[in-house]
């Protein structure tokens, strides 16, 4: 009986402990530095897991991005001036990569630090690795930009394929692209408020869908490009196909009501590998089709086994040795030759008549081959 009430309050006591520790979550991991560049953090920094702190407004497109922790912190300088450091972690680069085309605006500047940054008075955007960093100085100065590199230097750095950038903004055309115009988006929340010509509902990111929207310049003004990859071919010309039954039914005559009020406005698309290209706004049949044509899927195979392409295996290093192996058999042919003459040599003069040149005790046989056979003889 009272084995059993020890038990029952030593799995109580373990109870308890597992819910105060379910209260207490570990504490996240510091991102932004003690000091960098003369920069010191005046009082303690503010960390956060919820992207509701980090951004009230945009907490929804944050977790589309994969954030996972938040820290800001302020910092002084000994001539009084202050900065105000915001970052924010994602669970890879695209994510942090992003966050800052989505926070980017057309009248930023870029600048070289980190992965990528944009600059606009005394605000600083920049990415490094999975992390996003806002600066905003009190005062700028010539040595603004190399102290935030030097920071960005040491910021930690993912490891493996999270390292990785997406390779779909590389396919936007450069030319008539309306500077920091373009948005990587990977959810419905990002997409909503980015102007895209064709909302979430028909890009279906369930679908594994990622999307690039950029602005091109045109005759009649400003265009829309929209780049939407997935997975496979198959699922993009099968989104294609319902992108157009869409627009179809959204291009009624005047007086009839738009049966999706999603598509507005003429547009062109096709398809090209995984991609699905669509072009809307004011511009012409001829620019919608020449922009279409600017974009063109080029599949990249990566061959991951391993070539033996090393100083050993070499097949140019194994015919050398090859030869060097048959220099150094015919050297020693050589000196087992003149050691075995030179031994004889010296034995014959040394011993004459006792080694090799015991004639009388030497017996040869002649067969005489070359003298001719007696004539044979009849007898009668």
């Amino acid at each position: 009986m009272k084995l059993s009430k020890l038990i029952t309050a030593f799995v109580l006591v373990i109870s308890l402990s597992e819910v105060a520790l379910a209260k207490d979550p570990a504490p996240s991991t510091s991102i932004l530095p003690k000091e960098f560049g003369g920069w010191q953090t005046s009082g303690p920094s503010r960390t956060s897991a919820d992207p509701a702190v980090a951004e009230p407004v945009n907490a929804a497109v944050l977790k589309e991005y994969g954030f996972t922790g938040f820290e800001s912190a302020t910092y002084t300088r000994d001539d009084g001036r202050k900065l105000t450091l915001k970052a924010a972690r994602f669970e890879d680069a695209s994510g942090a990569y992003g966050a800052y085309t989505y926070y980017k605006t057309v009248p930023m500047l870029i600048e070289k630090i980190g992965d990528g940054a944009a600059s606009l008075n005394e605000r600083v955007l920049f990415y490094r690795g999975n992390i996003l960093v806002d600066a905003v100085f009190q005062k700028l100065s010539a040595m603004s930009a190399a102290e935030l590199r030097e920071m960005a230097d040491g910021l930690p750095l993912p490891s493996g394929n999270t390292r990785n950038l997406p390779g779909l903004p590389a396919y936007l055309p450069t030319q008539s692209y309306v500077k920091n115009s373009a948005k990587y988006v990977v959810g419905p929340a990002a997409l909503q408020n980015v102007d895209a010509p064709i909302q979430a509902e028909l890009v279906d990111f369930n679908a594994g869908a990622e999307v690039v929207v950029g602005n091109y310049n045109s005759s009649g003004g400003e265009a829309t490009l929209m780049l939407i990859a997935y997975p496979t071919p198959q699922i993009a010309a099968e989104h294609l196909r319902r992108i157009e039954a869409a627009h179809s039914q959204n291009s009624e005559p005047p007086g009839v009501a738009n049966a999706n009020p999603n598509l507005q406005g003429p547009i062109f698309d096709k398809r090209t590998g995984p991609i699905v290209v669509v072009v809307s706004g004011p511009i012409s049949q001829a620019e919608g089709k020449s922009l279409l044509a600017s974009v063109n899927y080029d599949a990249n195979v990566t061959w991951n086994e391993n070539t033996y392409f090393t100083k050993r295996d070499n097949l140019a290093n194994l015919l050398v040795n090859v030869i060097i192996l048959c220099f150094i058999i015919i050297g020693f042919a050589l000196v087992a030759g003149v050691a075995f003459g030179g031994i004889r040599i010296l034995s014959k003069r040394l011993f004459p008549d006792r080694v090799f040149e015991q004639a009388q005790n030497r017996e040869f046989i002649s067969l005489h081959l070359s003298e001719k056979p007696p004539e044979p003889r009849l007898r009668l």
